[in-house]
């Protein structure tokens, strides 16, 4: 499978995974100059930036540690940028995804991946 199409795939599991635990969807791929967020959802009042990353096998690794220091800077400028002046509850999530040789996805949600700390 193409990359592209992999990690399009892994988003559209990590989006119904998260509608599944009772998340609201606000955004996806939300774009700006400073970057992309895959997924922005609504957990009760705390707004949710999610990156999601995703694998056909952990041969280069987990998904999650591709989320290292300098791309969680880059998702927080992101929803710096979105939020603008507005107050708000956030949290940053990492979405890990690898895709089975059967084509099913193991999913492991990492909520409060990183903070702004």
């Amino acid at each position: 499978m193409k990359r592209q199409t992999l990690g399009k795939w892994g988003e559209e599991q990590a989006a119904a995974y998260l509608q599944g635990q009772g998340l609201r969807l606000v955004e996806r791929n939300y774009r700006c100059p400073l970057g992309e967020i895959d997924i922005i959802a609504r957990d009760g009042d705390c707004l949710v930036f999610c990156e999601v990353k995703t694998r056909s096998s952990s041969r280069y690794g987990l998904p999650q540690e591709a989320v290292a220091w300098s791309k969680q800077q880059k998702i927080i400028k992101v929803a710096s940028w979105y939020l603008g002046d507005r107050e708000a509850d956030v949290r940053f999530d990492v979405i890990a995804i690898t895709r089975s040789a059967a084509g099913k996805a193991e999913i492991e949600w990492l909520p409060a991946a990183f903070s702004l700390d």
